[in-house]
């Protein structure tokens, strides 16, 4: 079996806009479990956006981008549906800004020998292959990024803005959650930002310039955040997925 043989079908992010799922969702409120759950958490965050001093957080899990949803949380930041985002490094380094250089997931299957993955170099995610050859592309650009930048600490917010900036340029795919988060000025913090492939491009970074280079300070991070907090007032919290993922490697 060859590399190309596995990364063919390329997994494609739904379009809500396409799909009316108003009265399904309407419906779900006289159901039972998660049905009902789903409801009232849409009629939560239907008054959120009714009230027009809450700041709405949208934090989510790296998990939901690789499966498909990336265009769902473009589609609310170009609609003014969120103020901030909270995410994991996965989120928006490996899927969103990934796929914003040109590259792919692909549909594949969790029943699969892992040492045919790694000798093709090929990485898994659950039932989603990616090229690890890729992924080190974008930890190149990460470091290239980093590399242009005067060295000083940073906030996860601040250098996510400036791979926004880049992408503006640079960008294969234009509506990427980071370009667009970038050019509606909407902030995206990851907390854990160096847990996913922009900490191998910074590490190299860091590496070759022992003496002048910048960090990710996340302390910084929950300063920024709070300001927020402070600022808006009232806020409100859409949650999608959530922990941590841990850096990859080749399966």
């Amino acid at each position: 079996m060859k590399k190309k043989d596995l990364l063919k079908n390329a997994v494609e992010h739904i379009d809500i806009k396409a799909i009316n799922s108003v009265e399904m969702i309407r419906a779900m409120k006289k159901m039972s479990f998660s049905a009902r759950d789903l409801a009232s958490a849409a009629d939560i965050y239907d008054r959120m956006l009714g009230e027009k001093k809450c700041a709405v957080i949208l934090t989510l899990a790296g998990s939901t981008s690789a499966a498909g949803c990336m265009q769902v949380y473009v589609d609310l930041v170009k609609n003014n549906m969120v103020d901030a985002i909270v995410a994991t490094g996965a989120s928006i380094v490996d899927m969103d800004f990934f796929e914003a250089l040109g590259f792919k997931h692909y549909q594949g299957t969790p029943f699969i020998d892992d040492k045919l993955l790694r000798s093709l170099y090929i990485d898994r995610i659950y039932d989603t292959f990616i090229s690890e050859d890729d992924l080190q592309h974008c930890d190149r650009t990460i470091k290239k990024i980093a590399d242009g930048l005067p060295p000083r600490p940073y906030s996860s917010r601040e250098f996510i803005s400036e791979m926004g900036r880049y992408l503006v340029k640079h960008s294969k795919k234009k509506e990427s959650l980071v370009q667009v988060a970038y050019e509606k000025h909407v902030p995206i913090f990851c907390p854990a930002f160096s847990d996913s492939s922009a900490g191998f491009g910074l590490v190299i970074h860091q590496y070759e310039r022992p003496d002048n280079h910048l960090s990710i300070d996340s302390v910084k991070d929950f300063l920024e955040l709070t300001m927020i907090k402070i600022h808006a007032g009232t806020t409100g919290l859409l949650m999608i997925g959530g922990a941590l993922r841990t850096p990859r490697s080749p399966s």
